[in-house]
C-alpha cells in the first residue's frame, strides 16, 4: 500500500476521491461545459506518489487543494498534483469510454505532507513551476463547496480513515517536462500551512 504523511506520521489511504470541473475559469480554458451535477472519479491507492514522474506520453499537471479524512470528517489539508495523460483522455472521451487510464494510472496523484486543519474557510493554494506562479485558487472560488462535495461522496462511497479528497483544479494547467521544478503551497489566509517541492523525473 502507498502512503502519505499526515501530522508527521505515515498513513495509508484506501482511495482518492477527485472532483472534476469545479472552477469556472478552468472549465473555460479547456473548452468544457459547466457540470449539471458534481463530477466525481476515483484514483486508487496505487496512484499515490511523493515523486513527480513524467510519463513518456503528453501529460498535464493540475494542482489541487486536497483534504484527508479521519472518522468521516475532514481532518487535514495538503497540496495535490493530479496528472492527466492528455491524448489518452481525449481519445477515450471522444469514444464515450471511461477515462481511468488517463487519470488513475500509477503515480498520477502526487502529494505534499498533510497537516491538521480546524477550519477550511480560508484555504487556498499556489503552484509554482520553475519560479513562476502557474496556478492559484481557493475554496471560495469552487463551484461546489467542500460540504456539498462531501455530502455527495457519502451518497455513493464509504469514506475510510485517511482517504483523500482532491477538490478540482483552478485555471493554469499545462504540460511539463523532466527537470521542471514544482513548488506547491497551501495557505489558510496568508499563513503557510504546508508545501511540497518536486523536480520532475
Amino acid at each position: 500500500m502507498k502512503r502519505v504523511v499526515f501530522d508527521s506520521k505515515e498513513v495509508f489511504p484506501s482511495k482518492i476521491i477527485c472532483v472534476g470541473r469545479n472552477y469556472t475559469d478552468h472549465i473555460r480554458e479547456l473548452g468544457n461545459k459547466n457540470p449539471e451535477e458534481i463530477v466525481l472519479f476515483i484514483k486508487p491507492n496505487s496512484s499515490i506518489s511523493d515523486i513527480l514522474l513524467k510519463p513518456d506520453e503528453r501529460c498535464r499537471y493540475e494542482g489541487e487543494i486536497s483534504f484527508i479524512f479521519k472518522d468521516g470528517q475532514i481532518a487535514g489539508v495538503g497540496l495535490g498534483i493530479d496528472l492527466t495523460l492528455i491524448d489518452v483522455q481525449k481519445r477515450l472521451k471522444e469514444k464515450g469510454l471511461p477515462w481511468e487510464k488517463s487519470k488513475a494510472f500509477d503515480n498520477s496523484a502526487v502529494f505534499s505532507d498533510f497537516v491538521r486543519v480546524d477550519s477550511i474557510d480560508y484555504i487556498r493554494m499556489e503552484l509554482w513551476i520553475n519560479g513562476k506562479l502557474r496556478q492559484s485558487g481557493s475554496v471560495s472560488q469552487m463551484i461546489y463547496s467542500v460540504d456539498q462535495i462531501v455530502n455527495e461522496i457519502k451518497r455513493y462511497f464509504s469514506i475510510n480513515d485517511y482517504d483523500i479528497l482532491m477538490c478540482g483544479t483552478p485555471e493554469g494547467v499545462g504540460e511539463f517536462e523532466k527537470g521542471d521544478i514544482f513548488i506547491g503551497k497551501i495557505f489558510s489566509g496568508d499563513k503557510l500551512l504546508t508545501e511540497g517541492r518536486w523536480t520532475a523525473e
